[in-house]
């Protein structure tokens, strides 16, 4: 589904501890219009938990996870 997904902005949290690709997301998330795409790369193993747990408690939605070797991409759609 990826592929036919759109990101409108792209954060490369690559070798950022937790809770950092959280928190980065969470702020990166504002820069984008409700309805817009944010695509997050991360080689967080804890993210594969922590971006759905965020994304239920800040209204927003994960449309995609990619899992690519050692790194992971969300796209996540901006609703709030």
């Amino acid at each position: 589904m990826s592929q036919t997904i759109k990101a409108d902005k792209t954060l490369d949290l690559k070798g950022l501890p937790c809770p950092m690709p959280v928190v980065k997301v969470s702020k990166g998330i504002k820069e984008v219009q409700v309805g817009q795409v944010l695509m997050a790369e991360t080689s967080d193993p804890g993210a594969l938990a922590d971006f759905p747990a965020w994304a239920k408690t800040s209204g927003n939605e994960i449309l995609d996870t990619v899992q690519e070797g050692n790194t992971v991409k969300f796209y996540i759609q901006r609703k709030a």
